[in-house]
């Protein structure tokens, strides 16, 4: 360890000691943003850049537990994702059914995707599903105290427009097969019955939204989800993120005052 690293090591001591965790957020959402400028810089590979950028992950997930976070949702590869050449697409599409399987064996984290399974190649749509099936039984319950697993929501194939219009036409399906005339069921939709059909239903909406690599837009992010959301945007490139970063995420949300409106 070198006289930088011990540095930031105890910075990050003290900010984390000095963290009021009755004000952390209780659902992180988190764009990896980076990856490829990080390893342009460092005379790499995009390949490289997006597998340093997974490995990543496990320390997130690691610092949120610590803190008590309860849920996290990873934004892995968009819809527009798919525009990529195919020499990228395709290690970037293995790295990610890589991370899911590790995060699916770890024990901690219980899986579930969001996103578009239709437009993913089927190998990557059998890992997501399996992922999602293996850890259905993880303790995500933080009732009477911290250490309990982690709802982890891998975004694969995701985009906030396509969600919305995916919740849409769920519904629409779901009344129409019960019989439901378009008269009645304009009397009753509502944001609440919309959300009923998000890919993140049942679960609370984001708190704090980070992205990485100094970028200022959420590029269509869970749009509907993040309506009262606080973001907070990092210089640094996502495979360069330490935990000093995650924590003063953390102390400039608990700093702010959430009015949602009034």
């Amino acid at each position: 360890m070198n006289l930088r690293d011990l540095v930031y090591g105890l910075y990050a001591r003290r900010v984390g000691g000095r963290l009021d965790h009755d004000q952390v957020p209780k659902h992180i959402g988190v764009i990896l943003d980076g990856n490829r400028r990080w390893a342009k810089a460092s005379g790499g590979s995009a390949v490289e850049g997006h597998q340093a950028g997974a490995d990543k992950i496990s320390e997130l997930l690691g610092w949120c537990s610590e803190t008590d976070v309860e849920v996290v949702t990873l934004w892995l590869l968009s819809t527009d994702n798919f525009d990529r050449p195919e020499s990228e697409l395709t290690p970037l599409l293995g790295i990610i059914e890589n991370t899911v399987r590790q995060l699916a064996s770890d024990g901690r984290w219980r899986v579930h995707h969001v996103g578009t399974l239709d437009l993913l190649p089927a190998r990557t749509q059998t890992v997501l599903k399996e992922a999602e099936e293996a850890t259905a039984g993880v303790n995500t319950s933080r009732a009477g105290g911290s250490g309990k697993g982690i709802i982890v929501n891998v975004a694969v194939g995701y985009g906030g427009r396509q969600e919305i219009a995916d919740a849409v036409r769920s519904l629409l399906l779901e009344h129409s097969s019960r019989g439901t005339t378009f008269e009645e069921l304009a009397e009753v939709v509502s944001t609440d019955l919309i959300s009923e059909h998000l890919y993140t239903r049942g679960q609370p909406d984001p708190d704090l939204v980070i992205r990485t690599s100094g970028e200022q837009r959420l590029s269509g992010f869970m749009l509907w989800q993040s309506a009262h959301s606080e973001y907070y945007f990092c210089e640094v490139f996502w495979p360069a993120f330490r935990k000093v970063d995650f924590l003063r995420a953390l102390r400039d949300y608990a700093a702010r005052h959430r009015r949602y409106g009034a």
